[in-house]
């Protein structure tokens, strides 16, 4: 079977990284649009081209928008992935170089080159992805699929407006352009990403096992454990990996539900937050399919091999 061709949209971040060594592992991939969210677009796109040093590729990286579309944001992750995204390591300069083409312009460039082939993964604040569509509003037509890591689908955030998830709430406008424009898209939501942690005894023994991918996580993952851990969230969380292992294996889904589903764009306390019609009574078409449940030991078994551990 033919790897999946994947486009990876991300704000390089700790669970970005595990990501995109999965995607590297298991996929081909095809550009690394790279967006500000969890820390600033300076460190996101270095952190980009630092794991294309890491895993010797290729891969073009696409710097993109350096602020959300509207309105400046509240407050970024920097808590939780470092200062610099990567754990405050202090990694080398990179030796590969951005590319010289906006992330926007090379997601409209890429799927015009190759229409109906391309996954879409949207692992950052949904800012270029916005962006390209209001440039080009026929792009949902050249995308195969559009997984989106985003949202928290019962009001159970993660940020300080309390029913907001951290990318759709960092850029709510580019997040509603994009699920109003997309009429087919995969939800992997944060909530669910809760349910389906790693117990953490287990996963320090895959980093023992595993080979010069391991070490790094290991390494840039001190500073998002201590904060979890501070949180009272229990086990090793792996966002962006989840929505990764959606995007290479449709097959990792157990369950899941279509709904229609918006973004809050005005309220005083739930700005931000996604909205799912859960007993269709809107009557609007169902965009949305909504991951519930995906296979434990099909997902573990993805990471440990992009670690080096199996």
């Amino acid at each position: 079977m033919s790897k999946p061709q994947l486009l990876i949209d991300t704000d390089p971040g700790v669970d970005d990284a595990l990501a995109i060594l999965m995607a590297h592992e298991h996929a081909d991939v095809l550009g690394l649009s790279i967006a500000a969210g969890n820390v600033g677009l300076a460190h996101t796109a270095r952190n980009a081209r630092t794991l294309v040093d890491l895993l010797g590729a290729t891969t073009p990286v696409f710097a993109g928008c350096p602020t959300p579309l509207v309105r400046l944001p509240e407050e970024d992750a920097a808590f939780v992935h470092g200062h610099d995204g990567l754990g405050d390591v202090g990694f080398p300069e990179p030796r590969t170089a951005a590319a010289n083409e906006h992330a926007a312009l090379a997601i409209l460039r890429l799927t015009h080159e190759r229409p109906g082939e391309i996954t879409l993964v949207a692992l950052a604040p949904l800012t270029n992805l916005a962006l390209a569509l209001r440039l080009d509003p026929s792009l949902p037509q050249r995308v195969k699929r559009l997984v989106v890591m985003g949202g928290a689908v019962t009001g159970h955030g993660n940020t300080g407006r309390i029913p907001a998830e951290f990318n759709i709430g960092f850029d709510a406008e580019a997040a509603h352009v994009v699920f109003e424009s997309f009429p087919d898209f995969d939800l992997v939501d944060w909530e669910l990403t809760l349910r389906h942690a790693f117990d953490e005894d287990e996963f320090d023994h895959w980093l023992a096992a595993g080979d010069h991918r391991a070490g790094f996580f290991g390494s840039v993952f001190g500073v998002a454990r201590q904060t979890n851990r501070e949180r009272g969230r229990r086990g090793v969380i792996a966002a962006d990996a989840l929505a990764m292992a959606v995007a290479i294996d449709p097959s990792v889904v157990v369950r899941s539900e279509r709904h229609w589903v918006g973004v809050e764009l005005d309220g005083r306390l739930t700005r931000g937050a996604t909205v799912v019609d859960w007993g269709d009574r809107l009557g609007r078409p169902a965009q949305a399919r909504v991951v519930l449940k995906l296979d434990q030991p099909k997902f573990a078994t993805m990471v440990r091999r992009a670690l080096g551990s199996l």
